[in-house]
């Protein structure tokens, strides 16, 4: 079946001049081991079906167990790819100052785990950060090669309020941790939604920028996720505010 709707799209393809990259084009089952290994890989993510219990499960439509669970993960070579680009920025920086490192190295790692965040990628943060470490340790190491790792762990790593070992000066910039970012999962839009049905509210929670309201307005009801500082009550797009109990079609989570 599978086959069969890539010759059509195949054919449909050929009137346009167009046609499927061999190279880039992949049948793969996500459960069962084949020819290749289960999953396949999408814009730097792994799409793979793992076996669990009933209870674990995802389910079907009419709410039955299927037997296993779909997770979304960074592939083995962005991240690879992501830890030789912070290897790189430290050796070539092996004479700048802790905090020129720090300034150069955060934004990559928060780029990087912003791209992530709404997949399955906790372990995955965790382990760069251990990564990271051992990196920075070299670092600091080949730059007193005579003192301690007493010395060298006060001098480069401190303990900001119950945090220890983090890669600061004791003042700021600090070293921003992967696992420190948190996992948000997308929320689907709704089909027959548009920004232009004049539900601001939900609109300006979901945009950068909403075509129909100033961007002070739409950074607003974001940060206070729709709700009045003052009464706590939800804001609808008519302007009047209901019970937080009660959320109007104007606000949708």
């Amino acid at each position: 079946m599978v086959e069969a709707c890539q010759e059509y799209l195949g054919q449909w393809l050929q009137p346009l001049g167009l046609n499927l990259k061999p190279s880039k084009t992949q049948i793969a089952h996500t459960l069962e081991q084949t020819d290749t290994p289960p999953g396949f890989d999408f814009l730097g993510f792994n799409v793979r079906q793992y076996p669990v219990s009933q209870h674990h499960s995802a389910k079907n439509t009419h709410g039955k167990p299927m037997g296993f669970k779909t997770l979304i993960k960074p592939t083995a070579a962005a991240v690879k790819r992501h830890y030789q680009a912070l290897k790189q920025s430290i050796s070539k920086l092996t004479a700048a100052r802790q905090d020129h490192l720090i300034d150069v190295l955060n934004p990559q790692i928060r780029g990087w785990c912003n791209y992530y965040r709404t997949k399955v990628s906790k372990a995955t943060f965790s382990q760069l950060d251990h990564l990271t470490f051992k990196a920075l340790w070299a670092w600091a190491t080949h730059r007193h090669p005579h003192k301690g790792k007493r010395w060298v762990k006060q001098r480069y790593w401190k303990q900001i309020g119950t945090r220890n070992w983090v890669f600061t000066n004791g003042q700021l910039p600090e070293l921003i941790n992967h696992s420190h970012t948190v996992i948000q999962r997308h929320v689907k839009i709704k089909g027959s939604a548009s920004p232009f049905d004049g539900n601001l509210i939900y609109w300006s929670q979901r945009l950068q920028h909403h075509p129909e309201l100033p961007n002070r307005v739409v950074f607003l009801l974001k940060r206070q996720q729709g709700k009045c500082l003052h009464c706590g009550l939800f804001f609808h797009h008519s302007g009047v505010r209901v019970p937080s109990f009660a959320p109007s079609p104007g606000f949708t989570q």
